[in-house]
């Protein structure tokens, strides 16, 4: 998938509707720092980029990832399953040779 974070431009901007008119598959709503991220298809990632600022959107980043088709919710895993979980997940981060990580949790 594409992931594309962006901040509006202008005050007002709509994100449904950059979205809808952009191309783009789905988007997040604003976090607390007021990023949207516009999710695309793989191939449309570079004409979602170009078409967002046309309709109030300023691209901070853009970038190909994976999205999980199950994610999991953390809350079903008992404690020491998560703690498992966060270790591996720590090892791997800390491995140099390791650019990306995609999880599967919800949330």
């Amino acid at each position: 998938m594409g992931f594309i974070e962006a901040e509006p431009a202008q005050a007002g901007a709509d994100a449904e509707l950059a979205a809808i008119e952009a191309g783009a598959q789905d988007f997040e709503p604003a976090d607390e720092d007021g990023v949207t991220v516009f999710i695309t298809e793989a191939t449309d990632l570079d004409l979602v980029s170009r078409a967002l600022p046309e309709h109030g959107f300023t691209v901070v980043s853009a970038k190909l990832g994976y999205k999980p088709k199950n994610p999991v919710d953390p809350a079903n895993l008992s404690a020491e399953q998560l703690e498992e979980v966060e270790a591996f997940l720590g090892a791997i981060d800390n491995n140099d040779d390791v650019q990306n990580v995609f999880v599967g949790l919800a949330g």
